[in-house]
């Protein structure tokens, strides 16, 4: 008989082996991150209906951002309930400087003030898994829906991206989705979470915190429900998470910005590559979306200068 010793030993040594790297495999999974970017507009935000709530010269503001921590802060405990290791918020309105740092959930980064690179959208990258976004609104014309508007509401009429209107939510959500990150989630009224999934489709989750009944006017849900509802809707987001595809225009992308006024879109025409396409509008294509983005903000900041 041949000896079997050998092969025995042989045997014990690659099964301790592949428990061992089993072992090592799990490990590496167990301390895998799983990051939770968060976007927070505040016209969205629970109890906002009036813009000068949203404005730092008005006596109302100090409510208002007190409600956006309150609203971001729910979205955080969800995020951590299901199983977010690291959340970063990003204060995405007006001057970017709402959210006051000492009412933010310590368990969070907070990314403050303005100018940004990425505006609304500062901070996000390939090594996030999911991207929230909580008290945004819905695009410029829109009825009924709170404080409609799209970037700025002074200057641009409308946004299209290869045709399709966009609000504020897609055109941010095509960054996160440049990145590979998909918009899980999103909280607003009841027309903006429509409009949501009407873009990015219906594995998103939404959180419809009220419903408009005119632009300056909404119904509220009780506050407690309202904080619930954000936090169960960004914890099954983030635990559903996969099934949630990234939303990526189709390149090259066309981006049209249809101004208020024919002064603004004759200041903006100057830029090369810039085309009139009437009186009010423009157009360019880029084979970048991040590159087309940034060149369309350059472009309503010029148009915003117009007189």
């Amino acid at each position: 008989m041949k000896s079997t010793k050998g092969s025995s030993i042989l045997r014990s040594f690659f099964v301790s082996l592949t428990i061992l790297l089993l072992e090592v495999g799990l490990s590496s999974q167990q301390k895998q991150k799983l990051k939770v970017y968060i976007s927070v507009d505040m016209e969205g935000i629970w109890g906002v209906v009036h813009g000068e709530q949203t404005s730092p010269e008005s006596r109302e503001y100090g409510s208002a951002r007190k409600w956006m921590a309150q609203d971001v802060n729910a979205a955080i405990e969800g995020a951590i309930a299901a199983g977010a290791s690291e959340i970063v918020v990003n204060d995405a309105h007006g001057s970017q400087r709402n959210i006051n740092p000492d009412d933010l959930d310590p368990r969070a980064y907070l990314i403050s003030g303005s100018p940004k690179p990425l505006s609304m959208m500062q901070g996000i990258d390939g090594t996030f898994q999911a991207c929230v976004l909580i008290g945004y609104h819905a695009r410029a014309g829109s009825t009924p829906a709170v404080l409609d508007h799209t970037i700025s509401g002074s200057t641009v009429y409308a946004i299209r991206i290869n045709g399709q209107e966009m609000p504020e939510l897609g055109l941010n959500a095509a960054i996160a989705g440049y990145f590979n990150v998909p918009v899980v989630m999103i909280s607003g009224d009841s027309e903006t979470c429509r409009q949501a999934v009407s873009i990015l489709g219906k594995e998103l989750e939404t959180a419809p915190i009220k419903e408009a009944a005119w632009r300056y006017a909404a119904k509220m849900l009780p506050r407690e429900d309202s904080l619930k509802l954000i936090r169960e809707a960004v914890k099954e987001a983030v635990l559903r998470r996969e099934k949630i595809k990234p939303f990526r225009p189709t390149l090259p992308c066309t981006f049209e910005v249809d101004f208020h006024q024919s002064s603004q879109a004759e200041m903006v025409e100057l830029i090369p590559g810039v085309k009139r396409q009437s009186a009010r509008l423009v157009s360019f294509t880029s084979s970048d979306y991040l590159e087309g983005f940034k060149l369309m903000r350059a472009i309503i900041a010029l148009g915003s200068t117009a007189r």
